[in-house]
């Protein structure tokens, strides 16, 4: 995760001087073997010492003389590394080759041992990004089969609509090469989004070209017609989508901006194929979808519209109960800030369960602090050992000898505490990665180190890490936020030519966020923080597209009749196409949540899932009333509105 924070960051220049000051690494992953003696803990050791890319082991016999007996040490020492004949080393493992070098050491420890720690989920997190990806598209594409079959009238149709996004879905994903690397969540979230999101510029066009068939002289005259019609729509579709997803790229978290980048990237692509690619497949295998027509599978929606009509104001009364509650709960949610808990159904999320219930949590801080004043250093690790919830304090000064210079010592004893310039402190407190005490543990002990080197002093570790995370995107969040709504609303602004329709139609679309957003916190449970802000974006962006339809074949009969007729027209006409561009985006939602073992990924996509089908409830209800009550408003504020007026 440190590398996503910007360069700037406490975490991250810390990082940067350990690694180019020390040697070793500080041990960030911990391994349990079950039933061994002490011997036999001992020849573990030395057989994970030997894997290619674990640089650091610890256990007990780096703190205490085995050849003492055990009932003579200090028995808090003792537990922290050997408990009930279980042993729990802690181990450094190369960045860059967890995957590798995790499954050498489960192959060492066998079924009954245990793994966690940094590595192993940084493992479990590559592993999963391309299976579980993959997965999902097996179980996705089927569902979203299904659904444009019986929303179509051909049986080939709906893989002209698959065929053409899945073409810019390869090009995105082969384009990535240019970038250099992307991020797991990226890799597991992008491409299924981006067919997801897009899908619908495909069904508009080709629906419009179903309709001029029928009129048209020639199939080509009719996707001329088609693409004249439906560009505007697509345009505007795209265009919010778009700049939803530009506004990701303006987080300083790098994770979002990733994330932002290759699905704009995605999103421009499949504008282009469905403007260029799709027009040309179609017309070139148009009597295949002649051949393979197929009864229509849709009942009838004629009379939604007068029963919608009908509960124009008990829908907003409840929408106005709803939405203050709705802002202020979400706004209050709690949140996770790294990639969360694996679920224990998975051998990671297993594993910490067994080692935390063995030994409880240990998480480690390294302090980096200018060497040279050793009685000042003293003192600082004096002051450490005083901490709440801190279990150990391990520095030269109390491991060595703060009488001792360490000119008289071997270097390899040295260089795990001094380099050229750095003294390095390794705090181990008894608390999980994050959360409310973990996050104070990380200001006292910043506090203290800073009360006797000012700002020389720097922190890291997985709970520093989380909570730079946390201070970077509170901010991240404001600004995300304010720029898609700003944006959204402008292109909205532009398309429609009118000031109180983009109002409308984001108070519609946010509502349904919002409420979605304010679930977790009804519910009691925390929310994986990325998740929350990329949802916060994506769904506002990606679901305002049924509000821009359901409008714009509002206006178009407003011209032509009197409100209410109008709006009980578009209802009947526009209620299904809606429906089927919410449950693709709802199935694409609830098969990442269902398949996905990772957290992050797996709480995207159940807000994902549960936002589509809230904005399309809130786009059935909650936008014909607005529109409806505020019909004079719209007119006198939309640019040449022309509406219909009766005599």
């Amino acid at each position: 995760m440190v590398d996503y924070l910007p360069e700037d960051a406490q975490s991250t220049k810390a990082m940067d001087i350990m690694e180019r000051e020390f040697q070793g690494d500080v041990p960030n992953t911990r391994v349990m073997v079950t039933d061994v003696t002490l011997q036999e803990a001992v020849n573990y050791k030395k057989s994970l010492e030997s894997i290619d890319g674990i640089t650091e082991v610890l256990w007990l016999d780096d703190m205490i003389d085995l050849k003492t007996p055990l009932e003579m040490a200090d028995a808090g020492t003792v537990e922290n590394y050997y408990k009930n004949n279980n042993a729990l080393f802690s181990i450094s493992v190369r960045s860059g080759d967890e995957v590798r070098i995790i499954e050498e050491v489960y192959e060492l420890i066998g079924e009954d041992g245990a793994i966690a720690g940094e590595a192993s989920n940084t493992a479990s997190s590559q592993t999963m990004a391309g299976s579980e990806s993959m997965y999902a598209a097996m179980l996705l594409v089927p569902i979203i089969i299904l659904i444009l079959v019986i929303s179509t009238s051909s049986w080939v149709e709906p893989l002209f609509f698959l065929t053409a996004i899945g073409v810019s879905v390869l090009i995105n994903l082969g384009t990535n090469i240019f970038i250099g690397e992307v991020s797991f969540v990226t890799q597991s979230v992008a491409p299924i989004l981006q067919l997801a999101v897009s899908l619908d510029y495909a069904v508009f066009l080709l629906h419009s070209f179903a309709d001029y068939r029928k009129t048209a002289k020639s199939p080509e005259e009719a996707m001329e017609l088609a693409m004249k019609k439906s560009f505007p729509a697509i345009t505007a579709s795209a265009a919010t989508t778009f700049f939803g997803f530009i506004a990701l790229t303006f987080m300083q978290f790098e994770i979002g901006s990733d994330l932002g980048l290759n699905l704009v990237k995605g999103i421009v692509l499949s504008f282009i194929s469905v403007m260029v690619f799709l027009p040309a497949l179609t017309l070139y295998f148009y009597k295949w979808m002649d051949k393979t027509q197929h009864k229509n599978f849709v009942p009838s929606f004629t009379g939604i519209g007068n029963r919608v009509v009908k509960l124009k104001f008990p829908s907003l009364i409840l929408v106005l109960l709803i939405i203050v509650p709705a802002f202020l709960a979400q706004s209050n949610t709690s949140f996770i800030y790294g990639t969360g808990t694996p679920p224990e159904s998975t051998r990671v999320g297993s594993d910490i369960k067994i080692i935390n219930e063995s030994f409880g949590e240990t998480t480690p801080i390294v302090l980096l602090v200018p060497k040279g004043d050793a009685a000042k250093e003293a003192e600082l690790v004096s002051d450490l050992e005083e901490l709440d919830y801190v279990t150990g304090v391990i520095a030269y000064v109390n491991q060595v000898g703060a009488e001792i210079p360490p000119e008289y010592l071997e270097e390899s004893i040295t260089e795990q505490f001094y380099s050229e310039h750095y003294s390095r402190i390794v705090i181990n407190t008894n608390q999980a990665t994050e959360g409310d005490i973990p996050f104070q543990i990380v200001e006292n002990v910043e506090a203290a180190a800073e009360s006797y080197y000012g700002a020389d002093a720097l922190a890291l570790g997985e709970s520093v890490t989380l909570y730079d995370i946390k201070n970077i995107v509170n901010v991240d969040n404001i600004v995300v936020n304010v720029l898609t709504v700003v944006t959204i609303a402008i292109v909205l602004l532009l398309s429609f030519r009118s000031i109180s329709i983009p109002i409308v139609l984001l108070i519609t679309i946010q509502a349904a966020v919002w409420i979605n957003l304010s679930i977790p916190y009804f519910t009691n449970t925390s929310l994986v923080f990325v998740g929350y802000l990329i949802i916060s974006t994506v769904q506002l962006a990606a679901t305002v597209d049924y509000g821009i339809l359901f409008t714009e074949n509002y206006y178009h009969y407003r011209r032509e009749m009197p409100a209410k007729k109008a709006m009980i027209k578009t209802l009947d006409e526009k209620t299904f196409s809606i429906s089927i561009s919410a449950a693709i985006l709802s199935s694409v939602g609830f098969i990442l949540w269902i398949t996905s073992t990772n957290p992050i990924v797996a709480s995207i996509g159940l807000l994902l899932g549960r936002g589509a089908l809230l904005a399309f409830i809130s786009v059935l209800l909650v936008l014909p009333a607005l529109l409806l009550v505020f019909d004079k408003l719209i007119k006198k504020t939309t640019y040449k509105a022309n509406f219909y007026e009766e005599k």
